[in-house]
C-alpha cells in the first residue's frame, strides 16, 4: 500500500529534492523518469523553489498505463486522451496485473485532475515528431513539447559493409516484431541473417530456426556494444521490424552512424526516422511477405543500398551526434529558465 501511495505522491522524494535544491542550487531540474519511486511530487518541490522542470518522455507512460501504446501484440490507443485511463486497468496492461495497473491509473488520474502535467512541467522533450503528436493527442500542452532525438557517442565510424548478411539487433520480445522477422526468413533462403539480442522469446527463436531448418539464420544472442558496432559496419542492411510505437529507435541511429541502411516497419517514429528510398526501406508492420519482398529488393540492388548507407551516415552527422544534441539541449534549458 505504501508503494502504491508513493507512486502517486512520495513525500520522501519531495523532501529529498528540496534538500538537493538547497545544497546544489541547480538552474534546471531535468527528469527522465519519476515512476515508480520518485513520483510527480518532485516537480512540486522544484516549482516551489523556482527551479524550472524539464521532463524527457522516454515512453508513453503519461498517456498509457502500460507505457507502450500496445496490447495483445497490437497498437492500442484506448487510454489516449481519457481523464481516467480505465481500459488499461480492465486489460491489466502493466505487468499483467489489474492491481498494479490500478496504481498507474490512480497516479495518472490524480495528476491530470490537479493539472500537474500542464502546470508543473516547463518543457517536455519528445524524441520524435511522431511521439510529440501522440502526447498532444493525450492531453499534454503542445507549446511545452519540444523534440530532441537521442544521440550516438562515441562515433562508431562508417563501415565498408562487405559482408553478405542482414542484421537484427534488439530485445527478443513480441513488440519487436521477432515473429514476423522469422516468418519472412522462411522465404529468404539465400540471405544470411544474424539475430543479436536476448529476451523472453529467445527459446522460441532458437526452436523456430531449428524446426524450419533455417541454416542461414544465426542467433549469437546478446553481444557487447563494440561487437554490435562491428557487425553493423560489416552488414548490408539492418532489419528493424518493431510493431509498437517506438519513441525513437536507438538501434536505427546506431545503424545510421555506421552507414548502414535500415529496413523498418512503416509505423510511428520508424517511418519518420527512416526515409524510404534515401536512408532505407519501409514495409507493412507485421507483414512477413512485405518484409521478405523488401529484403529481396535490397539484395538485388546493392548499388542503391550502398547509396542509402551513405545517406544514412549523412543523416547521423546532421542529427544524431553528441555535439548537435548538446546544442539542442542547451537551447531547451535556456528556454526553460526564461519560461
Amino acid at each position: 500500500l505504501r508503494a502504491a501511495l508513493n507512486a502517486v505522491w512520495s513525500r520522501e522524494s519531495q523532501e529529498n529534492i528540496r534538500r538537493l535544491i538547497r545544497e546544489k542550487k541547480p538552474d534546471v531540474a531535468h527528469f527522465h523518469n519519476t515512476f515508480l519511486m520518485v513520483s510527480p511530487a518532485a516537480y512540486y518541490a522544484c516549482k516551489e523553489a523556482g527551479v524550472p522542470v524539464v521532463q524527457t518522455l522516454h515512453n508513453y507512460r503519461l498517456i498509457c498505463p502500460g507505457a507502450l501504446l500496445m496490447r495483445d501484440g497490437r497498437v492500442c490507443e484506448e487510454c489516449v486522451g481519457r481523464a481516467v485511463p480505465w481500459p488499461g486497468m480492465v486489460h491489466a496492461c502493466w505487468r499483467g496485473s489489474r492491481l498494479q495497473t490500478s496504481v498507474v491509473t490512480a497516479m495518472l488520474t490524480v495528476h491530470r485532475a490537479i493539472k500537474t502535467w500542464t502546470e508543473q512541467v516547463d518543457f517536455y522533450i519528445a524524441l520524435t515528431e511522431f511521439a510529440r503528436r501522440k502526447f498532444i493527442e493525450g492531453g499534454l500542452p503542445a507549446d511545452k513539447i519540444v523534440v530532441k532525438p537521442n544521440f550516438i557517442t562515441p562515433d562508431p565510424g562508417m563501415g565498408d559493409h562487405e559482408e553478405n548478411y542482414a542484421l537484427f539487433v534488439g530485445r527478443l520480445s513480441p513488440e519487436k516484431g521477432v515473429q514476423a522477422l522469422l516468418r519472412a526468413w522462411r522465404r529468404l533462403r539465400d540471405v544470411p541473417l544474424k539475430v543479436v539480442g536476448d529476451g523472453p522469446l529467445m527459446k522460441e527463436v532458437q526452436e523456430f530456426v531449428g524446426r524450419e531448418g533455417l541454416q542461414e539464420v544465426e542467433v549469437p544472442g546478446r553481444r557487447p556494444r563494440d561487437e554490435v558496432f562491428r557487425l553493423m559496419r560489416e552488414a548490408r542492411a539492418l532489419v528493424f521490424p518493431s510493431e509498437w510505437y517506438e519513441t525513437f529507435g536507438m538501434t536505427i541511429a546506431e545503424a545510421f552512424a555506421c552507414g548502414l541502411p535500415v529496413i523498418a516497419s512503416r509505423l510511428g517514429a520508424m517511418a519518420e526516422i527512416v526515409e524510404e528510398g534515401r536512408t532505407g526501406l519501409l514495409f507493412e508492420p507485421g507483414n512477413p511477405e512485405d518484409l521478405a519482398a523488401k529484403v529481396e529488393w535490397a539484395w538485388s540492388h546493392p548499388e542503391e543500398m550502398a547509396e542509402m548507407g551513405r545517406e544514412a551516415r549523412r543523416e547521423y552527422t546532421q542529427k544524431y551526434t553528441a555535439e548537435r544534441n548538446y546544442q539542442i539541449l542547451m537551447d531547451i534549458y535556456r528556454r526553460a529558465v526564461l519560461h
